[in-house]
């Protein structure tokens, strides 16, 4: 079953693996430092375009990210 943990754990773990730090990444999406901040602590999920656009800045698929695959 898909949960919002696992979504969390997987986006924690491709945002290690890019290697950008969280203010790197909140300045590409326009968002703050301190939202990326509620997306790893589970708090918030991304926006559906916000997502789409971490998935590329991070080279995963949206499909991983979402627990899909």
């Amino acid at each position: 079953m898909i949960t919002l943990e696992k979504i969390r754990e997987r986006l924690i773990e491709s945002i290690r693996q890019s290697g950008l730090s969280q203010t790197q990444l909140a300045k590409k999406l326009h968002v703050s430092q301190s939202t990326i901040a509620h997306y790893l602590k589970g708090d918030i999920l991304p926006a559906l375009d916000t997502l789409a656009n971490l998935c590329v800045l991070l080279d995963v698929s949206p499909s991983y990210i979402l627990c899909f695959e």
